[in-house]
Order: structure tokens, then sequence, then C-alpha cells
């Protein structure tokens, strides 16, 4: 999701400590200390303007959610819904999906979301999906035994290339969904993107792939 550049963006996450995890190195392999619990973590890479992980975190306050974007512009828009929801299960950083081992310690994450990433469709852009094998090296160290990612989008060429790129990776594919809205699937939280596309009467994919 690209934005303008929001003016006061850097002072609004710098002002809000409680949310923004503003040194995340300093927090790695003390999540659940940060967070004064020992709840499960998700994450999800590349979180856009928060509707998605706000939502998760109101509708299961046993758990701990964390938002990661790059662009802190973006991610000041997730915070401007954090604080309208006002839940304490939250936190916010603003890094790059492919530094995580810098952030998290193995195993230390017990599920990843990926919604609507950039599909990068020319083929010399591959290796910047975050379905390529690199980044699930990445995030298969980070989560447990059997960890699990959960990837939505609206982009079919997306969607086939991840499935291939688990299958390879010798992941199990757990539940694939080919028109998520159209499913009997419970619980589905929305993103931004998602209530845009699905509105114009796009195709929304789902996948859950576990790791081996």
């Amino acid at each position: 999701m690209r934005v303008r550049n929001r003016k006061g963006a850097t002072e609004l996450l710098e002002a809000n400590p409680h949310y923004v995890v503003l040194n995340p190195v300093d927090a790695k392999g003390k999540w659940r200390e940060t967070f004064g619990n020992d709840h499960p973590i998700h994450i999800e890479v590349g979180s856009g303007k928060g509707a998605f992980i706000t939502g998760m975190a109101k509708a299961n306050p046993a758990i701990n959610y964390i938002g990661i974007d790059i662009q802190k512009s973006v991610l000041s828009y997730a915070l401007d819904k954090v604080l309208a929801a006002d839940v304490p299960n939250i936190k916010l950083l603003w890094v790059d999906g492919s530094e995580l081992t810098n952030y998290f310690a193995d195993g230390e994450i017990d599920r990843l979301y990926l919604n609507f990433s950039d599909p990068w469709p020319k083929k010399r852009h591959e290796k910047r999906r975050l379905t390529h094998k690199s980044f699930l090296d990445t995030f298969k160290q980070i989560l447990p035994e059997k960890g699990e990612i959960h990837f939505k989008t609206d982009n079919r060429g997306l969607f086939e290339y991840s499935l291939v790129s688990f299958s390879q990776y010798g992941m199990i594919l757990k539940g694939v969904w080919l028109d998520l809205h159209a499913s009997d699937f419970e619980g589905n939280v929305l993103t931004e993107y998602e209530q845009k596309f699905s509105s114009k009467g796009q195709v929304i994919y789902r996948v859950e792939a576990e790791f081996q």
C-alpha cells in the first residue's frame, strides 16, 4: 500500500510508545514480557492502514498482535485505528519484513499473516514477493514447529505462485479458498484492500499453509 508521506507521521509514532515499539531489537526474545502476558503472538507483515490487525485484536483479546509495515506514513494510519479501538493487545513496528530475525527469536511467533501483499508481477522482481523462498526461510525461523502462514490476495497470479512456492518448500496446505467471500469460512476480518476489491466483485483467494 503506497501512500503520500504524512506530515507528522514520525512524531505521532514516537508519541505513542505504548503501541509503537521504537527499538524492536531490544524486544527480541522478550515479546511476551513486552506484552505483559504469555498469550500467543500473531504478526501481520505488511499491515497497511491497520483494519485487519485492529479487527483481529478486538475479536481475540487472548492473542497478542503485532502489525509490521516498512512505510511510516502507512503505519501512522494504522496507529490511528489502534488508538480509536483502544485495544491493549497490539504493538506496531516500523521495520522491513525481510529482517524479522533481527526482532524476533527463533520460534517466538505463533502465526503469521500476509494480506494483499505487493504481487511484484515481473519475473525479475520475484525475490521481492513475500511468499518467495527467501522470505519463507525467515518466516520459518521465527515460527514454531508446524507454524502457519495465513495468506489472502485478490491477485490470481500471486496466489498461484504462492501455492507452488509453499508446496515446493514442503509446507502442508491446510486449507485453500478460491472464492473466500462465497465460502462458508467464518471469522474473516477484512483489510482495507479487501473491502475495496470485494465491493467491485473481485474474487478473494485465501490459503493456510503449515511448515513441516
